[in-house]
């Protein structure tokens, strides 16, 4: 035990050297922190864009592609503060270490859940068009949200509810923030893998029976074939998206394989690992989906760039048309 404490110290005593005289690590800090901060900005612009139209406020695709942006905003946010707990080797009490962790691992189990709501909707709207108005409706929608909340918090919460009852004071001691150390036993790990493996199972499953269906239904020639092809390549997305999900998962095995190598090879590697595997995927949300969008990317562009108010009455014309 003493040789692991060690070890650490000597790690974190190196780190602590780059950080004051290493420049070029200071920088890539700044790069990783600002990134994270500038796609949360685009996003909230996003949802400034969706929050202008009553369409968009009143169709459940939009508001299934706010929530996804909402999620991955809160996601970006936690990521950036833990990994700014990381380069600093800040500790701080486990109560409040609690709270992020579990804001951080909600919203990782809400992104595929979320993605297998927008599937859904895009087969319903495809599949069964006479219906999809009463079937999907905005407050089910929001219902359907509600739910995947619930299921996204599960584990965490149980972890949390289970040590609140067995060792309250558990909460009241500091520690290096980290999900890991928010864990006490063999059966939370084993539980966490379980419910990550049973949930990205089944989006799986949903997306490749959804893209399946709406991959018939194109071949149909009583269907439109452009609106169903469109959903098509949407779900496909939405299967590259659940992929990238997946690489986040990695992200603990990695830094425990890279912990293996020397103290300045693995400083390195392991900013490659938070940006390649956490950050990145969370990025991409927005571009994948928001600027392919032809009724929402003039509008967004719109407020990104802050054109005049003639300009805005001319693109909320041409959306309505």
């Amino acid at each position: 035990m003493s040789n692991i404490s060690l070890a650490e110290n000597n790690i974190v005593h190196q780190q602590e050297i780059r950080i004051e005289v290493d420049w070029v690590f200071g920088l890539k800090v700044a790069l990783a922190v600002s990134a994270c901060f500038f796609f949360i900005y685009v996003n909230g612009v996003m949802l400034f864009t969706l929050r202008s139209k009553s369409t968009f406020r009143e169709s459940s695709r939009y508001i299934l592609f706010a929530h996804m942006l909402f999620n991955d905003s809160v996601q970006l946010l936690t990521s950036v503060l833990l990994y700014i707990f990381a380069v600093a080797y800040l500790h701080i009490v486990r109560a409040v270490c609690a709270v992020i962790v579990i804001m951080s691992s909600t919203t990782f189990y809400s992104s595929p859940l979320n993605l297998a709501l927008m599937s859904l909707e895009r087969y319903i709207a495809i599949c069964f068009p006479l219906r999809h108005s009463e079937i999907v409706t905005p407050k089910r929608t929001i219902l359907a949200i509600c739910v995947v909340w619930f299921f996204g918090s599960i584990n965490q919460a149980t972890d949390v509810i289970g040590i609140l009852i067995t060792d309250p004071s558990f909460f009241l001691t500091s520690v290096f923030c980290t999900q890991e150390n928010m864990l006490k036993t063999k059966w939370q790990v084993d539980m966490k893998i379980a419910i990550t493996s049973i949930y990205f199972a089944t989006v799986g499953v949903i997306l490749l029976y959804t893209y399946a269906a709406i991959m018939l239904e194109a071949r149909s020639v009583s269907s439109d074939r452009a609106s169903a092809t469109k959903a098509r390549n949407t779900v496909l997305l939405h299967a590259v998206q659940l992929s990238l999900c997946l690489t986040s998962f990695l992200y603990g095995v990695i830094e425990a394989l890279l912990a293996r190598m020397t103290v300045s090879v693995f400083i390195h590697l392991r900013y490659l690992n938070f940006v390649v595997l956490l950050i990145l995927p969370r990025c991409l949300s927005p571009l994948i989906y928001g600027l392919r969008d032809e009724s929402f990317r003039p509008l967004f562009k719109y407020y990104f760039t802050c054109s005049s108010k003639k300009t805005i009455y001319l693109l909320i014309n041409i959306t309505h048309l």
